[in-house]
């Protein structure tokens, strides 16, 4: 496999008051891939991203961007990376033209009206490029802040929670505007709460929590090793409990007795199916309809986050 383009290893950020942000984390992020981190408020995620970024100073190990030291060469990290912080910090009284056309200039690019024009019609932003920045809605003021991050042609796109407090429409023209950026080879890590976008987007995800990385992942891997299947029941006539014969199966009865839910491994080689239904038949129990249910990635981390399954 081919050298990834961001390479952490060992890296810590403790206070004096003693509270760990990050313990030793160690992660390789692969050229070209779409990165999810996942936690909850005070994981960690801001913390790492921040220190990779130069923002803030880690207390302990190192960061290699592209095989090369992100503190003994400082200027090639940050031409590689762009940032978009959780945070909306923009000059309020210039146009987004000249924000978006100063964030390139600032890191000696050179010139690129066509490059510029391009960024803001991607994020519909073309037609508010004379708007000044106190002018803008908050979604906008949002696109305003990826089209800086962009505006220098980085390689390694970081989007801190890009789409909080953003509507539906524009949270979906990010992510377009995300798998195109991933289509030009623009590597991507997002920190985000929903975790649709991770399951909608990402390539590999990684959990973290109270400062520690606790899982790094393919996406469809991780859903096939830890997603656990639900069959539920809809019964003929409601039950006020569960028989002591059925205990075997962990039997869940819902919505006021009408439905049991039965939770199996989709990928044992018997999952208990054909007996329960045997054993419902002999207790004559009938049901008017059945479905089984996935796993998905929100369930999956809401059990790891609550110390639940990670092997």
């Amino acid at each position: 496999m081919n050298e990834p383009i961001l390479s952490i290893r060992g890296l810590r950020k403790a206070y004096k008051s003693g509270t760990e942000a990050l313990k030793a984390v160690d992660l390789d992020i692969h050229r070209g891939e779409i990165f999810a981190l996942l936690g909850p408020n005070g994981a960690g995620k801001t913390t790492l991203i921040s220190i990779v970024c130069g923002i803030v100073t880690a207390t302990d190990g190192v960061v290699l961007v592209d095989g090369r030291n992100w503190r003994d060469d400082y200027r090639h990290a940050r031409t590689r990376i762009g940032l978009v912080p959780q945070e909306l910090t923009t000059d309020a009284f210039e146009p987004v033209l000249n924000t978006v056309s100063f964030s390139r200039e600032l890191f000696g690019k050179p010139k690129n009206s066509a490059y510029v024009e391009q960024i803001l019609r991607d994020l519909t932003l073309w037609d508010k490029r004379h708007t000044i920045m106190k002018e803008l809605s908050g979604g906008m003021k949002r696109r305003v802040m990826i089209a800086k991050a962009l505006a220098h042609e980085p390689d390694i796109l970081f989007l801190d929670e890009p789409t909080a407090g953003v509507d539906v429409e524009l949270r979906k023209d990010m992510w377009a505007l995300v798998r195109r950026l991933r289509e030009r080879g623009v590597t991507i890590i997002l920190t985000t709460h929903y975790i649709e976008e991770a399951e909608e987007m990402a390539d590999r995800v990684g959990i973290i929590r109270l400062g520690e990385l606790i899982l790094v992942e393919e996406k469809n891997a991780l859903m096939q090793k830890l997603g656990r299947k639900e069959l539920h029941l809809e019964l003929a006539e409601p039950l006020t409990a569960v028989p002591a014969v059925l205990d075997e199966w962990d039997l869940k009865l819902n919505d006021g007795g009408t439905h049991l839910t039965y939770t199996f491994d989709g990928k044992a080689e018997r999952t208990g199916i054909p007996s329960l239904l045997a054993a419902m038949r002999d207790l004559g129990i009938g049901f008017k309809d059945l479905e089984t249910k996935t796993s998905s990635l929100e369930d999956i981390f809401v059990d790891l986050i609550h110390g639940g399954r990670i092997a």
